[in-house]
């Protein structure tokens, strides 16, 4: 773990979360990892299921060490008068609240906007939700898989005239959880310029997918076009593909800009197609895009990955390998550039985790702490709201907290 002291730009910036698995914690992991005191607030029992997702070390979800970090552990039941007052008092000190619930169920709980922002007029309230706090969707359950498809990257994923497929991981979540920081941050900015007031940010899940659909929709409302699957092509723009090498393996290579694609075809040993005026810009070559795939597949499905990627650098032509998380690991760049870190979690082992994105020139992110256990700072935090030794044993007494 980095062990710089430089400044963090959310310090003092106070974030309750009250999201499980994905989305919500994300959001909340973006904001810890620039500085933000983030009190994760989790369900007795087995506290947010992301603890037990995926494969488990030492009875942990590893995932759960990357996207808890930074955070503290308080065990509250929200179904719980008592447990509700805690959530009031906490909103009441905080400059954030995350929650990604169905729509309605904070209002169900008394913790809604209209009574938390009463309370706190400088409260900045992060809402995300399948289909956000409004429309005639709000109340359908919506995972980000749904989001996904609705958004409209399902349909565009996979290979011609196959099903459609998912990315391999929540990229839906994500999203959201990303366009999510993007709106505390421009709501914590208004805050400050405009006088303290606080607002909502309701992110629905489709939305932040759609909003990374590119031209898809104005495409089809100009040309009446609708963007099909196209396996590792990227349609309309050529070439760009994953091309057979030797071995089983693929690279990938991007010959798209009009100079690059004249430097790929002396490379390949064609300079009839770097010389053919028909294909000297993108529009020609996308015409063709079949004949050019298969030039340049010729080329490289007798060769070993590595020499292919050598003669592309030589080119000055976009060029790389598709990675493993072995091959991340044993690259030298993510390590040149701190992408991964190696954490001392709470049971002793180590773990190697992804490093903190964006970096910040004077003020980058860092892991300051590592996933904490389950209900571990429950007391702390009640603690410093006021609350007494003898209300604090009664909450346990009474299953308040855990």
């Amino acid at each position: 773990m980095s062990e710089t002291q430089s400044p963090l730009p959310l310090d003092g910036v106070k974030v309750v979360e009250l999201g499980q698995l994905i989305a919500g914690p994300f959001a909340g992991k973006t904001l810890g990892d620039f500085g933000a005191e983030v009190i994760k607030i989790e369900p007795p029992g087995e506290g947010d299921p992301l603890r037990k997702w995926r494969m488990l070390h030492q009875g942990t979800s590893v995932w759960w060490q990357v996207q808890s970090r930074n955070k503290q552990s308080i065990v509250l039941d929200l179904r719980q008068p008592k447990g509700q007052e805690i959530v009031r008092r906490l909103a009441t000190e905080a400059d954030v609240l995350i929650e990604n619930f169905k729509p309605g169920t904070m209002e169900s709980w008394g913790l809604g906007w209209n009574e938390l922002s009463a309370l706190n007029p400088g409260l900045i309230m992060l809402r995300i939700s399948g289909y956000g706090q409004t429309g005639p969707y709000r109340d359908l359950p919506g995972f980000g898989v749904i989001g996904e498809a609705m958004g409209g990257l399902r349909y565009i994923t996979g290979e011609p005239g196959r099903p459609p497929v998912r990315v391999g991981v929540s990229i839906g979540d994500s999203l959201a959880a990303l366009h999510g920081v993007i709106g505390v941050l421009l709501a914590l900015y208004h805050r400050k310029a405009s006088g303290g007031k606080g607002q909502y940010i309701d992110v629905a899940l489709y939305e932040a997918v759609f909003n990374m659909m590119e031209s898809l929709l104005p495409e089809y409302d100009a040309f009446g076009v609708i963007r099909e699957r196209t396996g590792s092509a990227l349609p309309g723009i050529a070439p760009t593909n994953a091309y057979p090498c030797k071995g089983d393996e693929y690279v990938l290579i991007a010959g798209n800009g009009d100079s690059i694609f004249k430097r790929l075809m002396e490379a390949i040993g064609r300079p009839d197609l770097a010389a053919d005026p028909a294909l000297a810009t993108n529009e020609g070559r996308v015409r063709r895009v079949e004949e050019i795939d298969a030039g340049i597949a010729a080329w490289t499905a007798d060769k070993p990955l590595d020499e292919i990627l050598t003669a592309m650098t030589k080119a000055r032509v976009p060029a790389g390998r598709i990675y493993s998380a072995k091959d991340i690991l044993d690259d030298p760049h993510y390590a040149a550039r701190g992408m991964i870190e190696e954490i001392v979690i709470r049971e002793g082992s180590t773990l190697k985790v992804p490093g903190v994105v964006p970096k910040l020139s004077e003020t980058p992110g860092r892991l300051r702490t590592t996933a904490p256990r389950l209900g571990e700072d429950t007391e702390s935090v009640l603690q410093r709201l006021g609350y007494t030794a003898e209300e604090i044993a009664a909450f346990r007494t009474e299953k308040v907290i855990g």
